[in-house]
């Protein structure tokens, strides 16, 4: 019964907005580096999906240090906070987008702690800025960072963010390394202000950027990944917010190669490398009702953490991926994020 109502929920609340478009396939081998001119493309994503792994250090490597510019646009001001871009390190076609921003909820006085903290797709301009201020109010500063293609960064022609994953092979991967990147300068930041100990919380593609980010940069000390899956493949294959994104895929690719192809932004990609990392503080978070992202693979991800002998922590909550974010859930989930970062870092 419970099963059935939250079901026809996460339903209703999926199919809120009509703005879901369904994009032509395409391979975008020109957003990928490396890319050859007459050889099957998709020989060269599998060829890519080998190298990216093997040296993921590499690919997910910030090429310099950002030039962090704290000067304030008017119309973005937010009382009680303050403001940080910099120049992203992927340039992509659309200009806006290459600029990263971020919204420091700071602790006064206090350089303890803080995160950054990665919001879910299409996200909406001042969300997550609840939970900002709630960490901020226990004592752990909060750095809010915008995802590529969102708000601010969101080139004219959309109405969606939808070149962070859409039916454009290469795209999906640049946008979701640049996420990773971002979230790396957002740490560097953090640290260059003076921050002693620095945690990453990310919901939905936002816990899997923070999983990639986490796995590549020991200085974040601990992290809480909202929605869990290894595969970004099957999620977008087989969930309810992105029913748009498979139609203009399954045409062309089956599953088996889009797992490939998308293997280097992938989280099960990681796990050997994570399992030989020193132990952190680990906590996903899945629900038990989920359509999006469905909870065998939540589980699945699980077992992989185990089998590798990974140390985590594993909280499970009756609800949805959109329930997630009502009452009384969105407290629990709250609760839950809040209390071990603050716990991990203080």
């Amino acid at each position: 019964m419970i099963k059935r109502l939250i079901h026809r929920r996460e339903r209703r609340l999926a199919m809120l907005n009509d703005n879901r478009f369904v994009r032509p396939f395409e391979w975008g081998t020109e957003f990928v580096e490396g890319a050859v001119n007459g050889i099957d493309p998709l020989e060269f994503f599998h060829n890519h999906s080998r190298a990216a792994v093997e040296a993921s250090d590499d690919f997910f490597a910030l090429p310099k240090r950002p030039e962090f510019d704290e000067t304030e646009p008017p119309r973005l001001a937010v009382e009680g906070t303050s403001y940080v871009s910099w120049r992203s390190a992927i340039e992509t076609p659309s200009e806006e987008n290459n600029t990263a921003h971020g919204r420091l909820f700071a602790v006064e006085g206090d350089m303890k702690a803080a995160v950054v903290v990665l919001p879910h797709w299409n996200a909406r301009e001042g969300s997550y800025f609840n939970l900002c201020s709630n960490f901020q109010r226990f004592g752990v500063s909060a750095l809010r960072l915008t995802l590529p293609y969102h708000e601010e960064r969101m080139p004219p022609e959309l109405e969606r963010a939808d070149h962070l994953v859409s039916p454009n092979i290469g795209r999906t991967i640049q946008s979701v390394r640049q996420a990773v990147l971002d979230t790396r300068a957002a740490v560097l930041y953090l640290r260059e202000k003076g921050y002693e100990r620095v945690g990453v919380v990310g919901t939905s593609i936002g816990s899997c950027v923070a999983f990639l980010a986490f796995t590549h940069d020991e200085s974040i000390e601990a992290a809480v990944f909202n929605h869990v899956s290894g595969f970004v493949s099957d999620v977008v294959w087989r969930g309810l917010s992105t029913y748009h994104v498979r139609e203009g895929l399954e045409n062309d690719i089956t599953l088996e190669d889009l797992r490939e192809c998308w293997k280097p932004i992938s989280p099960f990609a990681y796990m050997e490398k994570l399992a030989e990392m020193k132990p952190r503080p680990q906590r996903y978070i899945y629900t038990l009702y989920d359509l999006s992202f469905p909870i065998d693979l939540s589980r699945d991800t699980m077992r992989m953490l185990d089998d590798h002998g990974i140390e985590h922590d594993e909280t499970v909550i009756p609800c949805g991926h959109y329930t997630l974010g009502e009452k009384p859930w969105v407290y629990i989930d709250g609760y839950k994020i809040i209390s071990y970062l603050r716990k991990a870092l203080r």
